[in-house]
Order: C-alpha cells, then structure tokens, then sequence
C-alpha cells in the first residue's frame, strides 16, 4: 500500500504568527511561510497562482477573501485549496492549538475534496465547507 501524498500547509501572511508555525513544525507538520516566498505586500491574486502550481495547502483567516470576489475567482483559477479560520478574536497560540487539533480532519478534508475549495475552520476545531469546486468554479465562470 502506498503512503498518501504529503500535505504541505503555506500559511498566510497574516498568520505568520511563529507560534502557530513552531508548533505545527514540531508536529511534523509540513509548513511554507508566505514571507519565505513573497514580498510582504504581495497582493493574495498574485501569490494564488503560485501556490496552487505547487499544490500547497492555504492557511489563513484572512476573512476578506469570503467577501472578495476576485480572490475567490483567483482561488478558483489557481485551484486551490484553502482553510479560513473562522473567528478572528483568537491569539496565536490559540489559533495553533486549534490547527492542532484539526489538522488529521483537515488533511483527510484536502483528500477528499477537489480543487478548489473554501473551508472554514472554527474555534471547536470543526471544519466545515464554505465555496465547494462546484461554486468557485461556476462563480469563476460568470467573468469569462
């Protein structure tokens, strides 16, 4: 039987907490830091792309994306996957304790479900799915 494909998570740069990337590293966990990648002011259209060439896996709570419809288009076309954490109100150490807990549910998530997605990603640790390929794509496709 062969090992399931490794899951690398890229986290968003207003997540670069060290605390949630320390503590997902030391869980094994496979982690890209945006700002290891891209400039700091790099705009999320531009990054996407990128990101979804390398099948990386997007972190974020950048909560702007549910009510942006050009990245969410740029999230489509790129085909990815990406997990917004849902409550913002939450210090770091929290939110990588939190990813912690949810990160066999979410790496099964991303087995499960094509590119792209939108999943949120609550303060329980519950996952749930916000704009499914089916979605993304036909909001995508209103623009050609």
């Amino acid at each position: 039987m062969t090992q399931p494909q490794s899951i690398t998570f890229f986290i968003d740069r207003c997540l670069g907490n060290k605390r949630i990337v320390q503590t997902l590293r030391g869980a094994g966990i496979t982690i890209e830091i945006h700002d290891e990648h891209f400039e700091k002011g790099a705009q999320d259209v531009n990054w996407l792309p990128e990101i979804g060439k390398r099948g990386w896996v997007v972190l974020t709570k950048d909560g702007r994306i549910s009510n942006n419809l050009i990245e969410r288009i740029a999230v489509a076309r790129a085909q990815v996957k990406m997990f917004i954490f849902a409550s913002q109100s939450v210090s770091g150490e929290e939110m990588a304790s939190i990813f912690l807990k949810a990160i066999i549910p979410m790496q099964e998530f991303v087995r499960k479900h094509p590119a792209p997605f939108i999943a949120k990603i609550y303060r329980d640790s519950s996952i749930t799915m916000w704009k499914d390929s089916e979605k993304l794509v036909e909001e995508s496709q209103q623009f050609l």
